[in-house]
């Protein structure tokens, strides 16, 4: 009978787990089955399985084609998500104390971050943790956010939009502003203090506005009644720069981007008078249990953070 009890609990949580996949991939049963590692009929089975045994619909159909998640499917997702969160918090506890230094370890950044800030981290973490396997995901603010508030990723790294989310503790991790970044013998080497009305006199190049605290940057124009002429945008500083090297504008980026060696064939000027102060944020899932090599990688990147303040911010956000 035991026997039968755990099998049936197995059942029941790779259903939840083939459930939960199905709507992270946007009803894709395909894309999921390649997740899960399973086969597409398998999938389809045993939601249909689970679907009977609770008497109700989690998703909507056309034909044997998924289309939509019903109202008391929302309900089972949700629920779904966070017994899938617990069985790995629980995973995470026994191998704390039974594998300490061994692990897997995601996190969830902006590529600016990824590029220029975490490399000297990612090093020292790797030294101090050789068998823990890191990965790295890169996306947009909000996809940052989003990935850890899923439980996708294990901590976030990212500038404004992470910090809109109520299920994530946000640390704030460091300040930072921008520069613009021209070739030499641009003109607005000799303007003196730079200012947003002689900025706009010349073409734009700089991040998308959904990325890097962009919507800031349009905000300060826009105060200012300034609509700056942006002729290319992109996700990636180096992008930036090699266009602003081919003379199709001035680059607007992140002052961390510049590099006075690497990047010797542009000129930098500093505008961080021009624009506030943004602010990196490092964001956990308030529900998550943290790994010990979790709090190392958090205090190497901020070393305000060590493992007491980051439980301490944890038991208030609680």
């Amino acid at each position: 009978m035991l026997q039968d009890f755990k099998n049936g609990a197995n059942r029941k949580l790779h259903q939840l787990r083939y459930l939960h996949e199905v709507a992270r991939q946007g009803l894709n049963i395909t894309s999921a089955a390649e997740v899960l590692h399973t086969s597409q009929p398998g999938v389809s089975k045993q939601i249909q399985l689970f679907e009977d045994e609770l008497g109700l619909q989690v998703f909507q159909r056309n034909g044997k084609r998924l289309t939509g998640i019903t109202e008391p499917g929302s309900q089972v997702l949700a629920l779904a998500a966070r017994v899938i969160l617990d069985v790995e918090n629980i995973k995470r506890v026994g191998d704390e104390f039974s594998n300490i230094e061994t692990g897997s370890f995601t996190i969830a950044t902006t590529h600016t971050q990824a590029r220029y800030k975490l490399p000297e981290a990612v090093k020292k973490f790797m030294k101090n943790y050789p068998q823990v396997k890191l990965n790295i995901h890169q996306g947009n603010p909000s996809q940052v956010a989003e990935q850890v508030a899923n439980g996708e990723a294990d901590l976030g790294i990212a500038t404004e939009a992470i910090s809109d989310y109520e299920n994530l503790l946000c640390l704030p991790c460091y300040q930072w502003n921008r520069c613009v970044v021209v070739p030499h013998g641009h003109p607005l080497l000799a303007e003196g203090l730079l200012t947003l009305e002689k900025l706009v006199a010349y073409p734009l190049i700089t991040y998308d506005f959904g990325f890097t605290g962009g919507t800031l940057v349009s905000k300060v124009f826009a105060d200012a009644g300034l609509s700056p002429n942006v002729v290319l945008t992109a996700i990636d500083a180096d992008v930036i720069k090699t266009y602003v090297s081919l003379g199709l504008g001035v680059g607007l980026l992140a002052n961390m981007a510049y590099d006075a060696e690497r990047d010797a064939h542009l000129a930098m000027i500093d505008v961080s008078h021009l624009f506030p102060d943004s602010t990196t944020y490092l964001g956990v899932r308030k529900d998550a249990f943290l790994r010990g090599y979790m709090y190392g990688f958090i205090e190497l990147i901020a070393p305000h953070f060590n493992r007491a303040a980051v439980n301490e911010a944890l038991k208030l956000s609680a």
